[in-house]
């Protein structure tokens, strides 16, 4: 399967989508999910297999169990795999990765680990990236986690219950051909240490916890 980009109807699916999130819409534009989205996102994630390992497409459908919010759709199209993630939307491609909705127990692999040798580590990882252009994001603490002194020099990364590095880019022409390979290709590279610090310190991420 060759990726050739993501038709610019993909980009006009979502923006209906948005201002008609119901299952009138969906049936009726079916068929532009399927052949705008879904299949360049799978053509895509088997460019990158070889180097980065088989991707997964999160399914369309929200789960409103527990949600107040009960439009039936997500509103974007997201894949991963190890760590890394690739999303398009109206707004155009982002590209992810890092350490995702971790357990109680990998929570306090990454403090412990934050507070010792390997934060500075990662201190120097986030430093770069953020140099680069990427932004830092992640569920975070509004206070510091108990025990944890106020003047300790890694705080910010310690707040954090989530932590991951992303990039993106608005709906654009480059985005129809295959150079959206080449353009995640190059960022999840970057991503690379930090997920790989992730994966050594508190393992892999459990996605289906998103």
């Amino acid at each position: 399967m060759t990726f050739t980009g993501f038709p610019g109807e993909a980009f006009d699916f979502y923006a209906g989508l948005l201002a008609d999130n119901s299952k009138s819409y969906w049936a009726a534009h079916r068929d532009a999910y399927e052949r705008c989205v879904r299949e360049p996102m799978l053509a895509l994630c088997a460019e990158l297999e070889e180097e980065f390992g088989a991707a997964k497409l999160f399914r369309p459908y929200r789960d409103l169990r527990f949600s107040p919010d009960k439009t039936p759709y997500k509103t974007h199209q997201g894949a991963h795999v190890g760590g890394y993630y690739v999303q398009i939307d109206a707004d155009g491609l982002m590209v992810a990765g890092g350490m995702y909705a971790p357990t109680p127990e990998q929570l306090r692999c990454y403090r412990e680990a934050v507070q010792g040798p390997p934060g500075k580590q990662l201190q120097a990882i986030v430093d770069e990236l953020r140099a680069a252009g990427l932004q830092i994001a992640g569920d975070r603490l509004k206070t510091r986690p108990r025990g944890v002194p106020a003047d300790h020099p890694r705080l910010d990364l310690l707040r954090h219950r989530s932590l991951y590095a992303h990039h993106g880019w608005p709906a654009d022409p480059w985005m129809e051909t295959p150079e959206v390979v080449h353009r995640v290709r190059e960022y999840w590279r970057r991503l690379r240490p930090l997920v790989e610090w992730g994966h050594d310190h508190i393992g892999p991420p459990d996605f289906t916890r998103r």
